[in-house]
């Protein structure tokens, strides 16, 4: 178990926090690219506890400044946007996507006074059918390139899921986490055409031989060693994101008890050169996983049959807004959970000596990391999705055992 004071150095991620400062290392996706649009071209963004507003100029240009207006803190939503920037609909205070004052209309004509008003302004890029946003010192890194992400070869569709009332930490400790998915998913497992499992209790467990875990020069990578030879292995990416199966899962801290998800799924194209371009991604938007969808535990009632993600969402909501690790009881199969903290904990102190921590990239041409997802796309169709396939599962070790391969 964690002190209150250690639960809030892992979890907190407003400025000047430990984690929050961490995490301003990285960029994040903030919205999809289609809905800033010139009938809407401001939208609100709440980002690491910051209140901020996206919006693009009639030049184009996109930006992210902070909500409310240097001059009296009347938002900058409803803000009109212009050649140069946006004005403020309360006084006319017009910033440029890099918050500096260009217009105070009601001063005199030969005032100077704008050019002492630096406004909150944060970078903004479009990548993979998204907005992203850096929200740390400069010079700014770059977003790192995994394969689910970059890879040529393939087309990729971002699905937004529902916004979840917790904290980011206890989203990222479950993909450290693979001892829940045969006890949590056991119902969304049985949908895929498995026999029942005889016990409730244990679920799928007795399929498992055991868990390792180890880390990775972007993460840790933890596995589950069946007892019919296969490993299942899933990279956490640092410091907020899962790869599981042709998916990445990124959890964005909206504040200490909110976080959004969005997954990126790759799908192999018939032209391994084929690069999609980003206005061409597949944005969606996932259905609620509980009953009445915005009603708070216990109100709302999750129905952990739908799929792995609504067992995944109780899981992580009734925890609480912020988990209470003063009172957690870990076990030995939470080894990968100690380990993930630790991880934190040790970038946390790499950057406040003024390193760059794990999965900060600075060469804009550096190589597209690889997640191991081309094996994972082969093993998705035997055993990750739609459901598990015996005979192909059967042909896929024999051709295993053949080529001498040795799996653990």
């Amino acid at each position: 178990m964690l002190t209150q004071e250690e639960n809030d150095f892992l979890t907190r991620v407003g400025p000047g926090t430990p984690a929050g400062e961490l995490l301003r290392r990285y960029w994040f996706p903030i919205a999809p690219m289609r809905d800033l649009t010139p009938e809407q071209p401001t939208q609100f963004i709440r980002l690491l506890g910051e209140d901020l507003v996206l919006f693009r100029d009639k030049s184009g240009r996109v930006g992210l400044l902070g909500d409310h207006c240097s001059h009296r803190g009347a938002s900058l939503l409803y803000g009109r946007v212009e050649e140069r920037g946006l004005a403020c609909a309360y006084h006319g205070w017009l910033y440029d996507v890099d918050g500096k004052c260009l217009e105070t209309p009601a001063e005199p004509a030969d005032s100077k006074f704008r050019l002492t008003v630096k406004h909150t302004a944060y970078r903004v890029r479009p990548f993979i059918g998204m907005y992203w946003a850096y929200l740390g010192p400069d010079p700014a890194p770059e977003i790192t390139k995994y394969d689910v992400w970059a890879a040529p070869g393939g087309t990729r569709r971002v699905v937004v899921q529902p916004l979840l009332p917790c904290n980011w930490f206890q989203i990222m400790e479950n993909s450290a986490d693979p001892a829940h998915a045969h006890i949590l998913h056991q119902e969304a497992m049985a949908g895929w055409g498995r026999p029942k499992p005889e016990s409730t209790t244990r679920g799928y467990n007795e399929r498992v031989a055991g868990f390792d875990f180890y880390e990775i020069p972007f993460g840790l990578m933890k596995r589950r060693i069946y007892k019919d030879g296969i490993n299942d292995e899933h990279p956490l990416l640092f410091p907020n994101a899962l790869r599981e199966g042709n998916a990445t899962q990124i959890r964005v801290p909206i504040d200490d008890t909110h976080t959004q998800e969005y997954f990126v799924r790759f799908e192999p194209a018939d032209d391994p050169t084929f690069v999609e371009p980003n206005e061409d991604v597949r944005i969606e938007y996932a259905g609620p996983y509980k009953d009445p969808p915005d009603a708070p535990y216990p109100a709302g009632k999750y129905d952990m049959s739908i799929n792995v993600q609504a067992g995944d969402y109780m899981a992580w909501e009734t925890q609480g807004p912020i988990s209470d690790r003063t009172r957690e009881r870990l076990a030995t199969a939470d080894r990968g959970v100690e380990m993930f903290r630790d991880m934190v904990r040790r970038e946390i102190e790499r950057m406040k000596r003024g390193l760059d921590p794990m999965s900060v990239v600075r060469d804009p041409d550096h190589p597209i990391v690889d997640t191991n997802l081309q094996e994972t796309l082969k093993e998705r169709a035997l055993w990750v999705r739609p459901h598990y396939n015996p005979e192909l599962h059967k042909a896929w070790m024999e051709e295993e055992a053949a080529k001498g391969a040795t799996r653990s």
